[in-house]
């Protein structure tokens, strides 16, 4: 059974509807469209170039995971994710980072780990140079090789949902050298341990980095993306 969801939910994101969904979760965690504003299905159908069907059954999805609220004989309406949200996946991300580092120290192949430390490498390089774009997606590239290299899908799927959810803020607190650096820091630490296969150390590192990385977010911004109230 097990097997089937996944084979339904891989084909499900290359569905018309899964392409719908995919685009319009990714507008809303990157902000085109702003907390409370309605959602159109004809302009969205118009703008996609798609009918109607796909749109109402993205909105559907989207609802189920907490991004939109439908209103009967309304419409729906984007919520977005709020300040408590992002502390909540970071607390769960922080566990769930700690786990994928540490079963990649038993599953982590040659190739995955030489391209960590190569990606190590060039993130210094680009510090060194004040290349925080550069760096930034370094960083984005260095946490999907350790989740391909844990070997589980079902945890490489809900870390990489979790990394777009945050998307927004991230972008934002990255683009400093002296988070870069540290990050960039800490994802030595991890792959040294990978790398030493002390599946303690990594689980305890990678932990204490998503730690640091939301402890970072709350000094340089966080609540101004998301709302004062969120600090409540």
């Amino acid at each position: 059974m097990a097997n089937y969801d996944v084979k339904n939910e891989v084909s499900d994101k290359y569905s018309l509807r899964g392409r719908v969904f995919q685009k319009l979760r990714e507008d809303i965690l990157s902000g085109k469209y702003k907390d409370h504003e309605e959602l159109k299905e004809v302009a969205i159908g118009e703008e996609l170039g798609v009918s109607r069907t796909p749109v109402r059954e993205a909105f559907r999805q989207l609802e189920l995971e907490g991004l939109i609220q439908i209103v009967p004989n309304r419409g729906a309406y984007v919520t977005g994710i709020t300040a408590k949200d992002v502390k909540d996946i970071y607390m769960i991300r922080s566990l769930l980072e700690g786990l994928c580092a540490k079963l990649a120290t038993e599953k982590i192949s040659k190739e995955q780990l030489e391209e960590m430390e190569e990606n190590i490498y060039l993130a210094d390089f680009h510090a060194a140079k004040g290349h925080l774009d550069q760096m930034a997606e370094l960083d984005n590239r260095f946490h999907d090789i350790l989740y391909e290299a844990c070997d589980s899908k079902m945890l490489e799927h809900t870390l990489k949902d979790y990394h777009q959810y945050v998307l927004r803020v991230r972008q934002k607190t990255l683009a400093t050298n002296t988070r870069g650096r540290a990050s960039n820091d800490e994802h030595r630490q991890i792959m040294e341990a990978i790398k030493a296969k002390d599946a303690e150390q990594a689980q305890q590192l990678a932990n204490r980095h998503m730690l640091n990385a939301y402890d970072n977010m709350v000094q340089n911004g966080l609540y101004e993306i998301y709302g004062e109230e969120a600090r409540q």
